[in-house]
């Protein structure tokens, strides 16, 4: 898309704010990017970005059969043509579902060569496209990151792998990736080891694997100081799928992954919600956990079936789920530089361009919903002030100096047996807190 008239791929206007009483699904109920909260637009608070392999890569395949979806702009036999009208219809999608961002990995963009260095020239030529488009549009990059799974060659992992030279290969391939992520003015770098892990032990030296990821992460450190890149890192926890075991499991084992090899002060976390219930986690723990750190980044915006144990890559429409993430992403300050990617999919039999605009319409009203709810339960303050006078023990006297560290095991026993006795039992309301949620949730 530019100023000069340009093809539309989407028989679809710009999706306009109508209300939360508007019958038409191809309008916003509750995302209006113009509206002023606290001094910003909406659109600024929400930082929402289009997952560019989804949504403009995904074919609706599944292991049991190919995909179902296709899209007129990818007719023809040269590539890079295609790839560049690709983008094109991708551009014009951000546009009309007022999305200020967009995010990519390397080889989604533009095709892999036959060597690295004809990789390297196509993905040149797509990015000088891109960057066309974002200063016609002005939709910007939130995060760009390399494929290091899908290859043949990184069938064993990337930074993981046994072999020095893929290793080797994958460190060129960031490399690059990393430069192109800094040429589109990218706000950030993610690192998603698909296949950092392993399938069994009988042939895995686990500690050296671990160590050559740390150092694959210290070296694209070292590079990104070198090119001027002051996008922020972040990394991004998966328990299984491809492998048996990830090595970045979950927030918390990355937490220790991050600091036994002193990358804590260069990466933060990139959290999807179906990554957080396939560890065995909800999505609101592992944002707590980061932010109970200072390390939460950005957000992967999804939803995982729960009858399912495996990645669905869902549109989420729960705006419970996402009012809990919301009220700890608040308290936690924001993202900063991160954001809400839809990193979502549409269902096998969603084969219409108009299902995409539906899809995200569904996740953007969902996540701004509760947004709006979130603020609203922080501002009243009850929730909080509950938590406050739970805790407010630890505020003055004896909490304090447990908190401080006046106080050890033997001047605590002394305490017991002299003056304190046996504690009060205190209840915690769960029913009654469940109860106050629910109130807000239904605009009570």
């Amino acid at each position: 898309m530019s100023k000069k008239s340009s093809p539309t791929h989407f028989n679809v206007p710009r999706i306009p704010f109508e209300g939360p009483r508007s019958p038409n699904p191809l309008a916003f109920r509750h995302y209006d990017p113009a509206e002023v909260i606290d001094g910003r637009t909406l659109k600024e608070h929400m930082r929402f970005s289009i997952a560019y392999w989804h949504s403009f890569r995904g074919v609706g395949g599944d292991p049991f059969g190919p995909g179902t979806i296709r899209r007129p702009w990818e007719a023809g036999k040269d590539a890079i043509s295609v790839a560049k009208r690709r983008m094109d219809a991708a551009f014009e999608f951000f546009v009309k579902i007022e999305a200020p961002f967009w995010c990519f990995h390397d080889r989604d963009i533009a095709p892999e060569g036959a060597t690295l260095a004809e990789s390297n020239r196509n993905l040149d030529a797509v990015v000088a496209h891109a960057k066309q488009l974002q200063k016609a549009t002005g939709v910007r990059l939130l995060w760009g990151t390399a494929n290091l799974f899908s290859n043949p060659r990184y069938m064993c992992g990337a930074a993981t792998n046994p072999d020095a030279h893929v290793f080797a290969y994958a460190a060129a391939q960031v490399k690059k990736a990393m430069e192109v992520t800094h040429e589109l003015g990218g706000d950030g770098y993610t690192f998603w080891g698909g296949r950092e892990g392993y399938e069994t032990l009988l042939n895995t030296d686990l500690k050296r694997e671990q160590e050559h990821l740390a150092r694959f992460l210290h070296m694209a450190v070292d590079h990104a100081k070198s090119i001027g890149f002051k996008g922020q890192f972040y990394i991004e926890p998966k328990p299984k799928e491809p492998t048996k075991h990830q090595y970045d499991f979950d927030v918390a084992s990355g937490i220790a992954f991050l600091r036994t090899f002193g990358l804590e002060k260069h990466l933060k976390f990139n959290i999807e919600t179906n990554h957080a219930t396939l560890a065995g986690h909800t999505f609101q723990h592992e944002i707590e956990v980061a932010a109970s750190q200072g390390l939460l980044g950005s957000i992967d915006a999804n939803a995982g079936d729960l009858l399912l144990g495996w990645d669905t890559d869902q549109f989420n429409t729960d705006v419970k789920e996402l009012t809990l993430a919301m009220l700890s992403i608040l308290k936690a300050g924001g993202l900063g530089k991160g954001g809400f990617n839809f990193d979502a999919k549409l269902r096998r039999p969603s084969i219409d361009p108009e299902d995409l605009f539906y899809a995200h319409i569904g996740g953007m009203d969902a996540y701004a919903l509760a947004f709006k709810t979130a603020r609203r339960i922080l501002s009243d303050g009850h929730l909080t002030g509950f938590v406050a006078e739970r805790y407010a023990s630890y505020d003055s006297g004896l909490g304090r100096d447990i908190e401080t560290g006046k106080l050890g095991f033997r001047e605590l026993e002394k305490l017991v047996l002299t003056k304190l006795g046996e504690p009060a039992l205190r209840s915690g309301r769960q029913e009654y807190l469940e109860n106050l949620l629910n109130r807000y949730l239904t605009g009570g």
